[in-house]
C-alpha cells in the first residue's frame, strides 16, 4: 500500500534528509518548508520517488491553512488521495543565549516555532490524517542532558515532548500513533552549522558519546523512518532518542 506523508522544514537539514528517507522507503513526499523545497523534491524525482513542495511557516497560522488546501489539492491532482499516513513536524528553531541576554522576542519566536508550530499543524491537518497514520514530532537530547545558554530551547523541546504524550493518548482511539525521535548533536546546518562546521566540537561531543561520533542528518532520518514502519505499529507516545549515546 503506498502511503504519503508530510514533513516540515523539509528544505534542509533533518527535515530534508528525511523527506529522502522516506521516499528511499516507497512512501510519497510532501516536502512543506518556510523557504525553497524544489531540491529535495528533484532528487527525490531523479532516484525514482514522489515527492511535491509547498510552501508552509509553522509559526504563521494563515500559512499553515493555506499550506492544507494546497496540499489537499496536490495529493488529489498528483495522486488521487485525500488522506496524510505520515506526519513528521520537524521544522524547528535553536535560539541560544545565557539567561541575561535571552529575550521576550528569542522566547516567543521559539515556541511559536517549536511547540505552537507542530500542535497547530496536526490540528490543521488533522482531518486529513488516515486512521493509523504516525505522527512523529522532532525533539532534542537536551531535553534529557543540560548545557549552558540553552534554556528556552530545551524548555520547548521538553514542552513538545508533553504535547506529544497528550497527543497519543487523545489520538489512540483512532489508530493514530504519537511518538517523539530526539537526536543528540548532529552535523547539520541548525544553529548555523556550528556541529557541521567546527572540528573542535565535534571532537568534544564525540568523546561524550558512547558510538564515539556525532550524528549524521541520515541516522536521525532512517530512525524516523523505522518508527513510521508497520514494524513499530504498537509503539505510542513514546520518546526515542537517536543520540549514539551522548552524555549517558
Amino acid at each position: 500500500m503506498t502511503r504519503i506523508a508530510l514533513v516540515t522544514g523539509a528544505n534542509r537539514g533533518l527535515g530534508r534528509a528525511t523527506a529522502l528517507a522516506l521516499a528511499r522507503n516507497k512512501i510519497k513526499v510532501v516536502a512543506a518548508a518556510r523557504g525553497d523545497a524544489r531540491d529535495v523534491v528533484d532528487e527525490i524525482v531523479d532516484a525514482g520517488g514522489e515527492a511535491m513542495a509547498v510552501g508552509m511557516d509553522v509559526a504563521d497560522l494563515a500559512s499553515i491553512e493555506a499550506a492544507r488546501a494546497a496540499v489537499l489539492t496536490g495529493i488529489g491532482q498528483e495522486w488521487d488521495s485525500t488522506t496524510i499516513d505520515v506526519l513528521v513536524n520537524n521544522a524547528g528553531v535553536g535560539l541560544f543565549a545565557p539567561l541575561g541576554a535571552i529575550t521576550a522576542e528569542e522566547f516567543d519566536t521559539t515556541f511559536a516555532v517549536n511547540v505552537r508550530g507542530p500542535l497547530f499543524v496536526t490540528q490543521v491537518f488533522l482531518p486529513h490524517l488516515a486512521d493509523g497514520a504516525s505522527i512523529v514530532n522532532v525533539s532534542s537530547s537536551l531535553s534529557r542532558h543540560v548545557s549552558p545558554a540553552t534554556s528556552v530551547y530545551a524548555a520547548s523541546k521538553k514542552a513538545l515532548e508533553a504535547l506529544t504524550r497528550s497527543l497519543a493518548a487523545e489520538l489512540g482511539p483512532r489508530g493514530i500513533r504519537v511518538n517523539t525521535i530526539a537526536p543528540g548533536p548532529t552535523a547539520t546546518d541548525f544553529n548555523g552549522g556550528a556541529m557541521r562546521d567546527s572540528e573542535a566540537m565535534r571532537e568534544a561531543l564525540s568523546g561524550q558519546t558512547a558510538l564515539g561520533r556525532v550524528g549524521e542528518p541520515e541516522d536521525i532520518a532512517d530512525a524516523i523512518a523505522a518508527l513510521v514502519s508497520p514494524e513499530f505499529r504498537w509503539a505510542t507516545g513514546e520518546r526515542i532518542e537517536v543520540s549514539g549515546g551522548v552524555l549517558m
